[in-house]
This record gives C-alpha cells, structure tokens and sequence, in this order.
C-alpha cells in the first residue's frame, strides 16, 4: 500500500529519484538544487524540510535536507528507504575535524561511525551494530577524488547525540582514531543497512576542534562544493 505523502514529506513515491543527497541544512538544499540541478522543482517543505528533484546530467537527482542529529535523520532516511524506493543517500553535511592531519575543507568520506545515541536499540540487536557504509559507493569517492586533485580521508566518524560537550569527551573519540565528529551518520547508514539499501555520508571538515578554526555560517551553506560535484558524480555512476 502506498503510504505517501507522509506527515514529513509532501512528495508521492514515484517524485523521489532512486538517488537522494541528503544535507543537514535545508539552506544547503536549495543551494544544490539551485546550483546543480536541471530543471529542480520543490516538491515538499513541509516544517522547512525542502525536498527537490531535477537531474544532473541526464540522471535524476533527488536532494533533501535531513535536519539535525540522529532523530531527524532516522525519520527521513527511513521514510526515503521504506516509502519512497530510494536506492542510495548520499549525506553531504559537515563535521569538525578531530584528527590533526586534517584541513578546513578537507572531505571525510565515513567508513563507519560510531556513536553515543541509543538509536540501535530500536533494531532489538543480540549485540552491538557497527554501522558501516556502502563499499562501492566509498570506492567511487575515492576514484574521483583521486581524479579531481580533491583532499579525501577515509574512515571513521563519531556521531554524537549532543552538541556541547567536555573536551574530554573529544580527546577520548580522537584517540580511538576518529577522525571527525558529526550528527548523523550513524543514524542513517543503520537505517540502510536494515532496508538493505545503500548510503554514504561525505562530510566536509568546517571546524577543526583541536585549533577552533571554523568556517563561516555562510561558507557551510553555500562552498563545499568539491563534496557536492563528488557527490553528484556518485549519482550519476550509480544511476
């Protein structure tokens, strides 16, 4: 039975693309819609959650914004996997450096992600879920990074619940071998992986926490470019 429109989500399956890239800001949405895609319509805002659809390059693209934290991005991608078809997020978000190789701007694309939030014990686990991302998709990032001269690193990311917390919190994460912190990563590749579809979260590095450098509010919605452009060409392979 078709359960769409959703109370979140005004679009009618069939007006999602099997792809979907998925940021936290519904600013940085726009922006890709408007930057990136063909002939993108707005087709929800419901609670100023925009979702568009147009193409790139002749693939359909979908972009919706996930909102913030673990909560908000279970609601969405799992509306996106269950109700909609969607074959594959692509999370284009931030995160704040941890590891000190990194740059601002760098691209994390996140192998897998740790995290402090209880939302795995909604799956009823015998154990603990690592959740992990999809491999063909970190392989394509990789390839294009390689291909465009773009700073990539691989590997793991804690997604924390909160947002304020103790140094100490950051230095025992960093010395786990994190090499950023974000929101939502976690949440999202464990809803793929239990509808058996597929994700990634890229994540441009906007804070470094062992410096406090930063990026602007503005340079957050509107320059991570690089991430976006690779992000896009991951949709296209895929599509």
């Amino acid at each position: 039975m078709d359960q769409t429109p959703t109370i979140h989500n005004a679009a009618r399956c069939g007006e999602i693309a099997k792809t979907v890239l998925m940021p936290g800001d519904p600013l940085r949405a726009k922006y890709i819609a408007e930057t990136f895609l063909e002939s993108a319509r707005l087709i929800s805002e419901i609670r100023g959650i925009c979702c568009y659809t147009g193409s790139y390059q002749g693939t359909p693209v979908s972009v919706m914004a996930s909102g913030m934290g673990a909560g908000s991005m279970s609601i969405y991608s799992y509306e996106m996997f269950h109700f909609y078809d969607v074959d594959a997020i692509i999370r284009v978000g931030s995160a704040g450096g941890l590891h000190p190789s990194l740059h601002l701007r760098d691209v994390v694309a996140v192998m897998a992600a740790s995290t402090d939030s209880g939302y795995a014990a909604h799956f009823g686990l015998p154990g603990t879920l690592a959740p992990c991302a999809d491999y063909a998709l970190i392989a394509c990032a990789d390839w294009y990074a390689g291909e465009n001269g773009i700073r990539l690193r691989v590997g793991p990311v804690v997604s924390g619940e909160g947002f304020y917390y103790d140094p100490a919190w950051f230095k025992k994460w960093t010395e786990m071998g994190m090499l950023a912190v974000e929101m939502e990563s976690a949440a999202l590749y464990m809803n793929a992986m239990e509808a058996g579809k597929r994700a990634l979260a890229l994540c441009t590095v906007s804070d470094l926490m062992f410096s406090g450098e930063a990026c602007t509010t503005l340079e957050r919605q509107q320059s991570f470019d690089d991430m976006i452009r690779m992000a896009l060409e991951i949709a296209r392979e895929q599509g």
